[in-house]
């Protein structure tokens, strides 16, 4: 079952990149216009593991889901979606368990258009999609879609996978993460990934600044600034790692880090 949490989709900008576009053309998707693409390339040339990077990114997103829903965790949270790219959080999340409840967040209008036309869900479970922002978390939770399709008194996953580092230290971050945290139930759970320069600072930097250049705004934080995201937390094994070296399927080398630059963590609600 699915269902869109928006009424009217504002009409698309198309010479403005996007994230989520560019990150749909980063994992081959169609989805982007040219602005997208050549702020893509630009990034690329900076960041030429890019594409590895993503699909890095994704796969531990689909871990997180596995290991959350064998843990009996049935309903996520996911905040900054993206253009759907198969197979997406809920697909993932219904074939372990069919009645799982999936509420994503966007406010991309491309995103939204195709979240109406693809993120179709088992007849058991429930799929909703809300035009809403990261920012305003409050919105987000207040949400009728949200409130019809989780129950927040249940455990709730919450999903913040490559989004956080889109904020900036003036839209409070921490804030952000601790109001939906604070909202959720004991059992519950955040998942989180996001960019670092620790690994390797001169491409990296050199990529989000490319990000800026082209209108998007996308910040690195270290691995003390992202595990602050946890603190009062309990944090899974293996804590916080680089996205492929979170219980990874069998051996991830470590030269793959400095491709991926991305900090992982999944952790509990006491």
């Amino acid at each position: 079952m699915t269902e869109s949490g928006r009424k009217t989709a504002p009409k698309v900008n198309q010479t403005v990149p996007s994230s989520a576009r560019i990150y749909d053309y980063v994992l081959g998707g169609k989805d982007h216009y040219p602005a997208d693409r050549d702020a893509a390339e630009k990034v690329i040339q900076a960041f030429p593991t890019v594409r590895v990077a993503a699909r890095q990114n994704r796969n531990f997103m689909h871990r997180a889901v596995n290991e959350i829903t064998a843990l009996g965790v049935t309903q996520f949270l996911d905040i900054g979606t993206g253009i759907p790219t198969e197979p997406n959080l809920h697909q993932v999340a219904q074939a372990a368990a069919p009645k799982a409840r999936v509420a994503y967040v966007d406010n991309d209008p491309i995103v939204l258009a195709h979240a109406r036309a693809l993120l179709v869900g088992t007849s058991e479970g429930r799929t909703t999609y809300i035009d809403a922002d990261l920012t305003d978390p409050a919105a987000i939770l207040s949400a009728p879609r949200l409130v019809e399709t989780l129950d927040l008194d249940e455990p709730v996953a919450l999903s913040l996978v490559a989004v956080l580092h889109f904020l900036t230290a003036e839209q409070d971050p921490y804030g952000v993460v601790a109001t939906l945290v604070d909202a959720l139930a004991p059992g519950s759970f955040l998942v989180a990934s996001h960019i670092t320069t620790d690994l390797d600072p001169v491409n990296m930097a050199r990529a989000l600044e490319v990000y800026r250049q082209s209108g998007v705004f996308a910040r690195s934080r270290s691995r003390e600034e992202f595990a602050r995201f946890f603190d009062g937390l309990d944090l899974l094994e293996p804590g916080v790692v680089v996205a492929n070296q979170w219980r990874p399927a069998g051996e991830s080398p470590q030269w793959l880090d400095t491709q991926v630059n991305c900090w992982s963590a999944v952790a509990r609600k006491r």
